[in-house]
């Protein structure tokens, strides 16, 4: 096979595929983002909600986890045209992928919720934490910690699944790379470019991912963070209390005074 690989486009490409790059990142920050939110919300809501709640975000996981990505990108971009809201590509690409990601962040979510032992929550009521604060710094945050891994790789997975939204014209990376090939006609070239470039967004994500669960979860567990108001919760500075409620023992709060 004779085969001259001719890389010269990317002297004048560059800008194209960079500013791809960037839109990449900014739709998957986004819908990451929200998407986190959308999840952590619906899975509070399927673990502890009214039933009818519960219900009604099992039909949406279910819903979204058993339709292909692309058809929920085209309900999403021509079906709000259709009734009347005209919304650029890159937000109804953005939009489209929180509902995909909330959606598998709600079951990932409360996977962790499950894994909070009752003892635990016990625990923080006989600290004195309101129901609020329980929820937050002794059900959610622990549980999101305990599968923070599995939520960082969909994260990444669905900055890789962006490129899809290439099939609704929104100029992200993939799409700089279709209309490239079509001018220059190095496919071959183009791709393997693309897959480069892929591959170093990947490795950036999951190195922030890494930094922002250092600075999360190795913070929190110093008692600076979200341990805070459990120790202030406790009369006579024990914090024994605190570390019965990371380990789910609520019987060694009778070691406290």
């Amino acid at each position: 096979m004779n085969y001259d690989f001719d890389f010269s486009f990317l002297a004048a490409a560059w800008p194209r595929l960079l500013h791809g790059a960037l839109l990449t990142i900014e739709i998957a920050a986004t819908a990451i983002a929200l998407g986190f939110v959308v999840g952590a919300v619906c899975a509070i809501a399927r673990a502890s909600g009214t039933p009818m709640l519960k219900r009604v975000v099992g039909a949406y996981v279910e819903t979204i986890r058993n339709t292909p990505l692309l058809v929920q990108i085209f309900l999403v971009y021509f079906g709000l045209a259709t009734v009347g809201f005209k919304i650029s590509a890159e937000l109804s690409a953005a939009f489209a992928l929180t509902i995909n990601v909330g959606a598998y962040c709600t079951e990932i979510i409360r996977a962790g919720i499950s894994s909070v032992a009752r003892s635990q929550i016990e625990a923080a009521e006989c600290l004195g934490l309101s129901r609020v604060q329980t929820y937050w710094h002794v059900v959610l945050l622990p549980a999101v910690e305990r599968v923070y891994p599995s939520l960082s790789s969909q994260f990444v997975l669905l900055m890789l699944a962006s490129s899809i939204t290439s099939q609704i014209s929104a100029e992200e990376l993939t799409a700089a790379a279709n209309l490239l090939q079509s001018e220059t006609f190095r496919n071959f070239e183009v791709y393997i470019v693309i897959a480069v470039i892929y591959l170093a967004l990947s490795t950036l994500f999951r190195a922030a991912f890494w930094a922002i669960g250092q600075v999360v979860f190795v913070w929190a567990t110093q008692g600076t963070g979200w341990r805070k108001p459990v120790d202030q919760a406790r009369p006579n500075g024990c914090h024994r209390g605190t570390e019965s409620i990371r380990q789910g023992h609520a019987a060694a709060l009778d070691e406290c005074p």
